[in-house]
């Protein structure tokens, strides 16, 4: 079965249960048991690999024999909500080219990328409070900005809001504090995989980030699809990547080295547009760093994750100018103009704009779509 669950309600009047969206309706899973009819994954997905595979086994028993106990409701008209109850959200920086290309911009005197890119898969912590469900809008942020060729910042709306395209890993079965989980059984830990726009303010950002880091420039808004693609679901969805330079520690060592071929679109429209227009297309197999080694390497100082978690690839970028994740690299730090049609362009983002992420996996005529992350600037 290669269906993805989220929570959902039939009308506003019914509570949220679980569910798993098959083409364009849902399948109510509450009647398989109590940790199905809540509000959120995480009574499920805490149950474990075990009962993830179970489940999925069951599920496709029930659909083949046409079970009478199966209710099935239009997508279009069923309500949705965040899958899972996010305790903590950890934005990881696993792109080489996107890592590049920011270095090649805001350092261009230094080697573009640090020194630790290639050793460990580097993130930061985001806002799980401001972790949101796609469709909700989001309201430009403010914050300290330093103009160009000013010493003192000011006080603004960002005049740089950009998208960031990447995956997001849920992780189900979390693990206790002072125990890591080893390379080896990472993949136990993860339950499925979501669509995230990490939007970011580039000049909130730029001012901020030394030496901690984002802060104020990301955690006003991360949005994320509303449904969660399982990684059995992709089993057939991994190629052989090029091997790492250096050869990683042990710790972080895969003998088979691979990476999810997960084809990711980007249209943008503007408030004056009747059709969206694509900007981007770009895949999760150009990454340096795992979902497998982003687990490891979160863990191995004794840290514990929790189910629920989300644990983010970071901006995910190709090699060609076409297929960068966000507006920055698109846009050139905004020396090149990015058209929309004959009339707009865009280097950011601007108040209307609406954005999509497309997610979806194909090989020998099989096609996986992952769903989208749609979000509106007001």
């Amino acid at each position: 079965m290669h269906a993805p669950y989220g929570i959902f309600k039939p009308s506003p009047a019914d509570a949220y249960r679980v569910g798993i969206l098959i083409k364009d309706t849902v399948l109510d899973l509450s009647f398989l048991g109590p940790e199905f009819a809540q509000s959120s994954l995480n009574q499920f997905i805490a149950l474990g690999f075990d009962a993830w595979e179970s489940t999925r086994l069951k599920i496709a028993k029930l659909i083949s024999e046409k079970n009478p106990q199966l209710k099935y409701y239009p997508a279009k008209s069923c309500i949705l909500k965040l899958p899972v109850d996010i305790g903590d959200y950890t934005d990881f920086f696993t792109s080489e080219v996107h890592a590049t290309n920011l270095g090649k911009m805001f350092r261009p005197d230094m080697p573009p990328l640090t020194p630790q890119f290639k050793t460990m898969p580097t993130a930061y912590h985001g806002r799980a409070s401001s972790v949101i469900v796609s469709g909700t809008k989001i309201k430009r942020p403010s914050g300290q900005i330093l103009l160009n060729n000013q010493t003192s910042p000011i006080y603004s709306p960002t005049q740089k809001l950009d998208i960031e395209v990447e995956l997001g890993f849920i992780i189900g079965m979390g693990n206790n504090l002072g125990e890591p989980i080893s390379i080896k059984n990472a993949h136990k830990h993860i339950f499925g995989v979501v669509i995230v726009n990490d939007w970011s303010a580039r000049d909130i950002q730029r001012w901020e980030y030394v030496p901690l880091g984002p802060f104020l420039g990301k955690n006003f808004g991360t949005s994320i699809s509303p449904w969660v693609m399982p990684m059995s679901a992709l089993k057939d969805f991994w190629v052989d990547a090029d091997p790492q330079d250096p050869i990683p520690l042990d710790y972080l060592f895969e003998n088979k080295f691979k990476l999810l071929d997960i084809k990711l679109e980007v249209l943008i429209k503007s408030k004056n547009m009747k059709n969206y227009v694509t900007i981007s297309n770009t895949n999760s197999r150009y990454l340096y760093w795992s979902p497998n080694q982003m687990v490891a390497h979160h863990t191995v100082n004794g840290c514990n994750l929790r189910t629920g978690d989300l644990l983010a690839t970071g901006t995910i970028s190709g090699p060609n100018a076409d297929q960068y994740g966000s507006l920055i690299e698109l846009s050139w730090n905004g020396k090149n103009a990015i058209k929309l049609n004959d009339q707009e362009s865009r280097f950011f983002l601007e108040d209307g704009d609406s954005v999509i992420i497309r997610g979806r996996c194909e090989k020998s005529g099989m096609v996986l779509e992952l769903g989208e992350v749609e979000g509106t600037i007001i």
